[in-house]
């Protein structure tokens, strides 16, 4: 039996699901956790969801009337593993990063995070 031979289905759905980038379920709901909490401590009012090609970021903002707070993003591929998830201000700075996004949120003070 040949064993480079295998069994492909949906072989054209596939490449459109590959090319899909979103935050991961979990991923989401430890923003979202975040986001609820901070909510509830008056510090954060609304969010957006930026989409691309390269990375995908949670904007979170003090006012809806305002420019975002920081963002949240996750890169699709980064140039090293500690750049796959970035705390950014407005301007695109990078405040702090990490390859866990999980440790990044907890590590991070949020009242004294510099913008």
């Amino acid at each position: 039996m040949n064993s480079n031979l295998r069994l492909v289905i949906n072989n054209v759905n596939n490449a459109k699901i590959e090319d899909k980038h979103f935050f991961e379920k979990d991923e989401l709901k430890i923003i979202l956790d975040l986001y609820a909490k901070m909510v509830s401590e008056g510090s954060w009012k609304d969010y957006g969801l930026s989409i691309s090609s390269k990375q995908v970021g949670f904007s979170v903002f003090k006012n809806a009337t305002e420019n975002a707070l920081y963002k949240i993003c996750k890169n699709f591929r980064p140039k090293n593993k500690n750049l796959k998830y970035l705390i950014t201000d407005t301007t695109g700075k990078i405040l702090k990063n990490s390859y866990d996004l999980r440790i990044l949120l907890k590590n991070t003070n949020w009242k004294k995070l510099k913008i």
